[in-house]
Parts: structure tokens; sequence; C-alpha cells
């Protein structure tokens, strides 16, 4: 009797480990998977939160962002001059991309940090040529002496240089006037 219960409890606590560690290995938000952790500039960086960004009751992406150290703290990491990545994922038709450029236009115009040039957003938004549909993935990679990629469904598309223009664009998530600020509190991992 002892050794069945030993086995059945045994059994038990592998099940949960197991949960648990499937778990750590990925996010879902919406029906959106992101991996536990990203490769930047050949740095590891980990999930630090993630959220959904809606408008008049429409679901239109969801987005997370991956920093080399688990961080709750907007201004360090908008002002960080490290690797770091949000990922972006549409997950509706209504996101086309005359209105995530327009959304993103605006964000540039309520940017509480850093400074980005009207040459520096046209040519930013230059890289977002074709259109969108729901599904499409969208990765904005912050990397040192680089500047900020940005890669549409795996395509690079084009690169922005200096880290005032990236704290720019990272404000429009994370700044003090966030295009959705319980987008912002998710990706700081504050939900």
């Amino acid at each position: 009797m002892n050794k069945i219960l030993g086995n059945s409890i045994l059994v038990l606590l592998l099940v949960t480990v197991t949960s648990f560690t499937g778990m750590a290995q990925k996010r879902t938000i919406s029906g959106v998977t992101f991996d536990a952790k990203t490769t930047v500039n050949s740095k590891m960086l980990l999930y630090n939160g993630g959220g959904l960004r809606e408008k008049y009751f429409i679901d239109l992406y969801v987005a997370a962002l991956y920093l080399k150290r688990p961080s709750m703290d907007a201004d360090k990491i908008i002002n960080g001059d490290q690797e770091m990545s949000i990922r972006i994922e549409l997950v509706s038709n209504a996101v086309t991309r005359e209105k995530f450029v327009e959304t993103v236009e605006e964000g540039f115009g309520k940017a509480s940090h850093g400074k980005a040039t009207k040459s520096e957003i046209k040519d930013f938004m230059g890289f977002f040529k074709d259109e969108f549909k729901k599904g499409d993935k969208i990765d904005i990679d912050y990397i040192p002496g680089t500047g900020v990629v940005v890669k549409k469904n795996g395509k690079k598309l084009g690169t922005a240089s200096g880290l005032d223009f990236k704290k720019a664009l990272f404000s429009i998530w994370l700044g003090t006037k966030p295009a959705d600020s319980s987008l912002k509190k998710g990706m700081l991992g504050k939900v």
C-alpha cells in the first residue's frame, strides 16, 4: 500500500513539475503564444510581460517585451542602452498598414522620452510598405550601437539608428502617455 501511495505521489509530483516547466517555456495572450526566451544580437532575452492592444472593443494586436533581466521600471527600460525587443502579432484584419502607420506617428507625437525627428519618423514608417493581415508578426529589436532593427514575418525591413530614436519609439508603449495603459502594465509584468 505504501509503495502504491509513494508511486502515486511521485507521478503527481512529476506531472506538476512538467506542467510548470511547460508554462515557463511559453506565454499565451489572446491565443498568441510567445516564447519565454528570444535572442537579439546573440544575447539571450527573457519574456518580461505582454498584453493585448484593444481599441473600441476590437482586439488589434498582442505585444510582448523581452529584456536581459525582468523589470517593471518603464523609465529604466526606455532609457536602457542594452539589447531588448518588442514582439507584436496582429490578431485582427482591422489593423491595416495605414492605421498602423497613423497610430505609430501619433505615438511619436506623445513620446515622453527621447527624440525622433520628422525625417527619422518618415524613414521608419517607410519600412512598412506592404499591407498588413491578421497573423503578421513585427519584431522591433534594439541593438546598442546599431539602433532599432525592424522585421516583419522574419524579413528585415530596415534599421533606425540612435538611442534617442529608440527611447521615443519604446515610449509609445511604455511612456507616460502610452498607446494603451493596460498593454503597458502587461508588458511591464504588472498584471
